[in-house]
């Protein structure tokens, strides 16, 4: 996703003033977390807008925003493109990347900056090069969305993108069919702090933004990230839903130009990394480790558990968040009113 102009200038400068003076409390650190290091740089121009990442035992998998097929790329080590695994299906807009149990690729095809879209889309890519397109309905209209998990049992999850810091969770509400449509349901909100860490485009407003989302390889622990800090929750049993009841590790991720991608090697490393030619991969190593073991019993947020109204949803849902505080309705407004005005434009092809 790129941002121009005026409009995101006033974005900008509207949702810095909402979280900068109306919300006292920030985010804070969880304890000593290591600084990412740098493990090379991604150079080459068929990723100059990196937005998702998924690894394996021998591989880094990288994905692009827009282009007019589906393209994974394979990486090596040294960040170098070593191959291209391609299905001539055109995607409106991929956004994020995800392995399944079974090893097949996930495309989120969710961004929609305009709130316009329909339908949304997911990708399955098999490593020959086919691909089944599933295409996905919201329960109440259409959401930008830029992160995607899929669970140790193959069930996606879409995490929207929300500016006030309140992002829903979806999942599919009955078994996927091709081309479908197939409708999702909410069962979570992830609500968070500001943070003062430094990076992204739009400034402290970039701290709440989640742009990826990303599973460890033995579904001890689910990722979100935002534009300048990782959130690590505790997974038992599987339930992805349950776990965003509970409070996670932040982990900063300063200094990142757009950061939109991010993924767990097998051994627990936290890798991250940003649109922009040239921009390093970066790791936390032993991330999954700083979460400590989720089934010795895991304290839930203060707010816990809240049932889902009619509006919201289906009643047998529940959303979970800290929430960001008590924020003066006039700057939401605000805050809105500049978002409108911007309408995050986007590049499409």
């Amino acid at each position: 996703m790129r941002t121009f102009g005026l409009g995101i200038g006033i974005v900008t400068f509207m949702l810095t003033l909402l979280f900068g003076t109306a919300s006292a409390a920030y985010a804070e650190q969880d304890g000593a977390v290591p600084e990412p290091e740098v493990r090379c740089v991604i150079d080459d121009p068929r990723l100059e807008e990196l937005s998702g990442l998924a690894a394996d035992s021998t591989h880094l998998y990288a994905v692009n925003d827009g282009g007019t097929r589906l393209e994974v790329a394979v990486l090596g080590d040294d960040c170098r493109v070593r191959d291209l695994i391609t299905a001539p299906t055109d995607p409106y807009d991929v956004e994020d990347l995800a392995l399944g149990p079974d090893g097949t690729f996930w495309l989120g095809d969710t961004g929609d900056n305009r709130g316009q879209r329909e339908t949304v889309a997911l990708h399955a890519l098999s490593r020959d090069g086919t691909s089944v397109l599933y295409r996905l309905t919201y329960p109440d209209g259409p959401r930008d969305a830029e992160a995607l998990v899929v669970d140790r049992e193959g069930t996606p999850y879409i995490i929207t993108k929300d500016v006030l810091g309140s992002s829903r969770v979806y999942r599919p509400a009955q078994p996927l069919t091709s081309p479908g449509p197939t409708p999702l349901e909410k069962v979570a909100t992830i609500s968070l702090l500001p943070t003062r860490t430094p990076g992204g485009p739009v400034g402290m407003a970039g701290s709440v933004l989640i742009t990826g989302a990303a599973l460890s390889s033995d579904g001890s622990v689910v990722a979100v990230r935002t534009y300048t800090d990782a959130y690590l929750y505790p997974v038992t049993e599987g339930d992805i839903v349950a776990a965003f009841s509970r409070e996670p590790v932040r982990v900063p991720l300063p200094h990142e130009r757009q950061g939109e991608a991010i993924a767990f090697t097998p051994d627990g490393t936290l890798l991250s990394a940003s649109e922009g030619r040239g921009e390093p991969l970066r790791a936390v190593p032993d991330a999954v480790g700083l979460v400590g073991d989720a089934s010795a019993g895991v304290e839930e947020r203060g707010t816990g558990t809240t049932p889902e109204t009619a509006e919201d949803g289906p009643t047998e849902s529940t959303e979970h968040g800290s929430g960001l505080g008590v924020v003066p309705s006039f700057l939401i407004a605000i805050a809105l009113a500049a978002v409108l005005l911007a309408g995050f434009g986007r590049r499409r092809r």
